[in-house]
C-alpha cells in the first residue's frame, strides 16, 4: 500500500481534522491522484453501491427520516447530463453531514448554505434538515426535477429552509448569493470534466467568503480531470482530504473522495 503524506489539521469549520495537499512541486496534483487510485483502487469496488440508475426513485433514511428522491434515468443518455440520477458521492457527502452533525464535527443549524450542481437535491435537503438555510442551484433544464423533490421531502419537520435557484457556473451568481458569504458550499460529483473545471473554479471564487468552507465529493473515474481541478484550485484555496474514517460508518465508498476547501 501507498504512504500517505500531508499534515493533519482542522481545516475552516470543521472540527475534524484532513490531510492537508501541501505540495513542493507542480507535480503535487499527479501524485494526490495516483495516491488515491493506488490506496483505495476505485476500480475493484463495486459502482453505484449506494444508487440504483435503472430505479425512478431512491429512498434514504437520513435526520430521522425516509426521504424519496425523484430520478429521471431516461435523460441519462442525454450528453453531459449526470444531474438527474443519484451517483454514490451525493449519499456519502449526504450521510457525511448528518454524521458530522451528530458527532459534533460541524454546526449547519442556522448556517447558509450553497448546494452547487444540486441534481436530484439530496444533499441540499439533508443539510435544510440538518438545520441549514440552503439554496439548491443547478442549470435550467435540472431545476423541474430539483424543484419536486425539494417540494416533496422537505414537507414535515424541517429544522431549517430551502430554496432552488438558477445558477450556471462561470457566470456571475445573483447578488443574494454572494452580498452575504455562505458559511458553507457543498458539491456532490461536480468535478466530471475538464472542460467544467475553470467554470467551477470561478464561481467557487465568486462565492466563497474568507469563512466559508467547502465540501466537495466526488466519483473516482477519471484521474486527468481530478488532477486538472487539484492544479487548479490549489492556487487559492487550501484544499484538504477528509479520510474515510471521519465518513459515516455504513456509507463509505472506495470510489469516491471528499475534499475540504478554504480560501487563502
Amino acid at each position: 500500500m501507498e504512504e500517505e503524506e500531508g499534515e493533519m489539521k482542522k481545516l475552516g469549520c470543521y472540527g475534524g481534522k484532513v490531510r492537508v495537499l501541501e505540495w513542493e512541486t507542480e507535480a503535487g496534483a499527479a501524485e494526490e491522484t495516483m495516491l488515491l487510485w493506488g490506496i483505495q483502487q476505485p476500480t475493484l469496488s463495486k459502482q453505484n453501491g449506494f444508487v440504483s440508475h435503472s430505479s425512478l426513485q431512491l429512498r434514504l433514511d437520513a435526520c430521522g427520516q425516509s426521504l424519496s428522491i425523484l430520478q429521471s434515468p431516461s435523460s441519462l443518455g442525454k450528453p453531459g447530463v449526470t444531474g438527474a440520477v443519484m451517483w454514490d458521492s451525493g449519499v456519502v457527502l449526504g450521510k457525511f453531514l448528518e454524521h458530522a452533525v451528530d458527532l459534533g464535527m460541524l454546526v449547519l443549524q442556522g448556517k447558509k448554505v450553497v448546494e452547487l450542481g444540486s441534481g436530484c437535491g439530496l444533499v441540499g435537503c439533508i443539510a435544510a434538515l440538518l438545520g441549514a438555510q440552503v439554496v439548491l442551484t443547478d442549470l435550467p433544464d435540472r431545476l423541474r426535477l430539483l424543484k419536486k423533490n425539494v417540494e416533496t421531502n422537505l414537507k414535515h419537520g424541517v429544522r431549517g429552509s430551502a430554496a432552488v435557484k438558477e445558477l450556471t457556473w462561470g457566470n456571475d451568481p445573483d447578488k443574494d448569493l454572494v452580498e452575504s458569504p455562505p458559511d458553507y458550499v457543498l458539491g456532490s460529483d461536480v468535478i466530471y470534466s475538464e472542460g467544467a473545471v475553470v467554470d467551477l473554479l470561478d464561481t467557487l471564487l465568486q462565492l466563497c467568503g474568507s469563512r466559508t468552507t467547502v465540501f466537495l465529493t466526488g466519483e473516482l473515474r477519471n484521474d486527468t480531470v481530478l488532477e486538472c481541478f487539484l492544479e487548479a484550485a490549489v492556487k487559492d484555496f487550501v484544499i484538504g482530504r477528509v479520510d474515510q474514517s471521519q465518513w459515516h460508518p455504513e456509507y463509505c465508498s472506495a470510489r469516491v473522495v471528499m475534499y475540504i476547501l478554504v480560501k487563502k
